[in-house]
């Protein structure tokens, strides 16, 4: 256990965790929903803390970021435990804390790899181990994903700060619900992040995320007034968030916030309690790119799907092709100190840190 930072205490012996926008009150002896974060005897400990549940070296391209160190590898990492619930995740063995961690790390194979021993929360990897390995392997960048990075929030700041001050870079993949308290800390050590647009429904948020829209919504908003290179990515449910009407107010939404922020609109596959759900159409998937292009986007790519043309980014003044892509593999093919090589146009994103 690893006495936590961002809470405040109450009446009673509760406490109030400050990490994400539910800002659970916890009775003494009890976690809050993401079920990591204890109040012992009045304290708040994060349970997880240098304990990674999974950790694996990826493309720049798979968190996904388009615009962020294009074809660089980063080291991701999570932990245990989600303050969503959502019916289709993609790792609910991983958020909804699966009990058979230690058997499922074991067989991995992976320790020696990083020199970590693995216990029943995870592997043992701290943050001075973390950097350690990735200076190792020469892995400019670090991604704090698989779960929510906000409720593990000690171990990704003291992670981040140390990468910072190795010249690494930070990346958050997040469900943007984060609290404002969590952002401000870790503002100064986070240089791009993904957030989950799930839905443009507060039904929708409630009743398969377990959770609110609004604070999405405004912590979108925030990211991109910290100067955060944000892109956002929304998984099409068939039935469930992918009719015309609300792919047009995710898409304008974004928009009104900048149409320079990468729209990433990705295919649902069927995954724990929706396995009775079909994938989403490729017709779907097309349309919701017009759909994003329309309210003047310039950047919307499709995703988990093979649709190399829709993965490339086009200049948005002459559509020249300057990024050619291909699932994990990036290629610049016609930009230099980043402007088109044909227009001269800068292209927005963060590509020389």
């Amino acid at each position: 256990m690893h006495k936590a930072t961002l809470f405040k205490k109450t009446k009673e012996k509760k406490i109030q965790c400050l990490a994400c926008s539910h800002y659970c009150k916890i009775p003494t002896e009890q976690t809050g929903i993401c079920g990591i974060r204890e109040n012992k005897d009045g304290e708040l400990y994060l349970l997880v803390y240098g304990k990674a549940i999974a950790a694996n070296i990826d493309p720049i391209e798979k968190k996904p970021l388009y615009h962020f160190m294009p074809g660089t590898k980063i080291f991701s990492i999570g932990t245990i435990g989600c303050n969503f619930q959502c019916s289709f995740c993609q790792n609910w063995d991983i958020s909804q804390m699966s009990r058979t961690i230690k058997r499922r790390l074991k067989a991995e194979s992976k320790e020696k790899d990083f020199e970590a021993q693995v216990t029943k929360m995870g592997y043992d990897l701290p943050p001075e181990k973390i950097i350690e390995y990735c200076q190792k392997k020469d892995i400019p960048s670090i991604a704090y994903t698989y779960n929510e990075p906000s409720i593990f929030f000690e171990y990704t700041f003291d992670t981040a700060k140390l990468a910072y001050e190795k010249g690494m870079k930070n990346v958050y993949v997040s469900n943007g619900y984060a609290s404002h308290e969590a952002i401000d800390k870790i503002a100064p050590y986070l240089d791009a992040i993904n957030v989950d647009l799930k839905s443009f429904s507060e039904e929708f948020y409630q009743k398969i995320c377990k959770a609110s829209l609004k604070p999405v919504l405004d912590n979108i908003e925030y990211y991109h007034k910290k100067g955060i290179w944000m892109e956002i990515t929304t998984l099409l449910i068939p039935e469930e968030n992918d009719s015309e009407e609300e792919i047009k107010q995710c898409a304008e939404f974004i928009a009104s916030i900048s149409k320079s922020i990468p729209w990433h609109i990705s295919r649902f596959h069927p995954a724990y309690k929706m396995k009775d759900k079909a994938s989403t159409s490729p017709k779907v998937l097309n349309k919701a790119y017009e759909i994003g292009k329309e309210a003047g986007l310039k950047y919307v790519y499709v995703g988990n799907i093979h649709d190399e043309k829709h993965q490339n980014t086009y200049c948005p003044e002459c559509d020249e092709l300057i990024i050619k892509r291909n699932w994990g593999y990036s290629k610049i093919i016609n930009m230099e100190n980043n402007q088109c090589g044909e227009c001269g146009y800068k292209v927005e994103g963060a590509w020389n840190m």
